[in-house]
């Protein structure tokens, strides 16, 4: 970060301070370093080194910190039950997002009527189970292409498989057919891939991040990285808009039109009064349904691909688990496919398969996509567990060092799926919403909790399920084992992707 604008912020903050939060005001906040060492530590660590910092900082201060943006507090939650009562008790006041860039979608948009509108739309037009149910075609046709793209590296004997590239390209296909309703090409797919990946890695380098700390400054200051974000967001346009343009004029000319598309659903939402960009007809023009479809592109792809490589790694690291799940998969669907036809396990099967549901579940355990969700605006002040938190304050999750709380979880570091295998609620099933408590929270948790959270689970389940049913997984001769660093780019990804060795369980029959 420019030592410069470092300056700059700190005299800002120093200045503001005193007008905004009195000293008495102060003594109720979280405790945490001074207004000058929050903003130096904010303004000057990469995303990569802000998580151990804030490790050490919680050890120091306890699981409630807060730091400073400028002169904004910023309050870290890392405790299991305050994020309970925050979250789900007080969810109302919590419930708003900061104001940063203006874009149309649903993660960003502040807490009201039109939030409530686009939210509602996605819940019950795409992600009701009804309408994941009439997906099913697309899912089994991505993962006949992701099995045929395995095969061709069965016997890849140098360093093995890098399957990360193969896992991504699937979830594009699967999410774009959503979007648009229809199956695209490998080239298309992979230029909507590409921008959507540029701009993901942009968010995660961090830096935009100065972007969101006196904007109507930064726009002047920083004019060449406002020119880039608007850049990445035209190329994405550019991709987008004619698939759009294409789709509704189909919906338009077909009457025998029996899939529906999330750009379908958009189309003809009349959002609340002087809330459209369409100032005349109260509609979503076709650059927010755009960003709109970018929004579900990004949630849906890079987190899934991210979270399926993590447990993926996990299951070839410990064959003993991926034997066991495999000897469940065979339990309930017979063994593995012969012949010319190709099966996929389906959706009435997973719900049998319970091994494997605790293996989705301790992989976002252990390794959540994202070790912070997206942050959340105090919309009036409230105390929590003694502490205020006044309006206007920004709330982030530490959903990193939830999930490995030795406090809540034995052996936090270790991979067991059994633990998940035990009675976590009234029906035996482990309560990943939080709205019973909160143990960790990969998906977030509460009113502004991710709305595919159902979809993600599905989908890990089928494609898990799926590719230990049609092959073996092993660590790939001349390596010792599997290397589980982190590294930080839009979400956790491995420091060194997933290499492995993979066998078909049974051969095709043979003439």
């Amino acid at each position: 970060m420019e030592p410069w604008f470092i300056i700059l912020a700190f005299c800002i903050a120093a200045i503001i301070k005193p007008l905004l939060f009195s000293k008495s005001h102060n003594k109720k906040l979280p405790p945490g370093p001074s207004l000058l060492s929050s903003n130096f530590i904010l303004l000057t660590n990469s995303l990569s080194a802000f998580g151990p910092i804030l490790k050490k900082l919680k050890a120091k201060y306890g699981p409630v910190i807060t730091l400073f943006i400028g002169s904004r507090p910023s309050i870290y939650v890392g405790e299991h039950e305050i994020a309970h009562q925050i979250l789900i008790q007080k969810g109302a006041v919590f419930s708003d997002r900061p104001k940063r860039f203006a874009v149309r979608n649903i993660s960003s948009s502040s807490y009201g009527l039109t939030w409530r509108l686009l939210r509602r739309n996605l819940a019950s037009e795409v992600l009701h189970p009804s309408r994941v149910k009439s997906y099913t075609w697309a899912r089994k046709w991505v993962l006949h292409i992701l099995i045929n793209r395995l095969r061709k590296h069965e016997h890849d004997e140098a360093g093995g498989t890098k399957v990360i590239e193969h896992f991504t390209y699937a979830m594009y296909s699967l999410l774009v057919s959503m979007c648009f309703g229809e199956k695209f090409d490998e080239t298309r797919i992979n230029e909507i891939a590409s921008a959507q990946r540029r701009f993901l890695l942009l968010v995660g380098s961090g830096r935009l991040n100065i972007l969101g700390v006196f904007p109507r400054l930064t726009k002047i200051l920083f004019r060449n990285r406002w020119k880039e974000l608007l850049q990445m967001r035209n190329d994405q346009e550019q991709l987008l808009l004619p698939l759009i343009e294409a789709r509704i004029k189909s919906v338009t000319e077909s009457r025998e039109e029996n899939i529906v598309a999330y750009v379908d659903t958009l189309v003809n939402l009349q959002l609340p009064e002087g809330e459209s960009g369409n100032k005349n007809s109260g509609k979503l023009t076709h650059k927010e349904i755009a960003s709109m479809c970018s929004e579900i592109l990004d949630a849906g792809t890079d987190n899934t691909s991210t979270a399926l490589q993590w447990i993926m790694a996990n299951l070839v690291k410990h064959p003993e688990i991926q034997s066991k799940l495999y000897d469940e998969i065979v339990g309930v669907v017979g063994p593995s496919p012969t012949g010319e036809e190709e099966p996929v396990i389906n959706e009435d099967d997973l719900n049998k398969m319970l091994y494997l549901k605790a293996i989705v579940l301790e992989g976002l355990r252990r390794h959540p996509p994202s070790h912070f969700v997206l942050p959340h605006r105090v919309m009036k002040e409230v105390e929590v567990n003694g502490y205020v938190f006044p309006k206007g304050a920004i709330v982030n999750f530490m959903v990193g060092e939830m999930g490995l709380d030795p406090k809540v979880w034995d052996d936090p570091m270790e991979f067991k799926p059994e633990r998940f295998m035990a009675n976590n609620g009234s029906n035996g099933a482990f309560d990943i919403s939080g709205s019973k408590g909160i143990k960790m929270m990969p998906f977030g948790a509460g009113r502004r909790r991710c709305p595919g959270l159902d979809l993600a689970l599905l989908l890990l389940e089928c494609f898990v399920a799926n590719l230990i049913w049609y092959f073996k997984w092993s660590v790939p001769d001349g390596y010792n084992n599997v290397d589980l660093s982190e590294k930080v780019e839009f979400t956790i990804v491995m420091k060194n992707p997933l290499r492995a060795k993979i066998s078909s369980r049974a051969e095709k029959l043979t003439m």
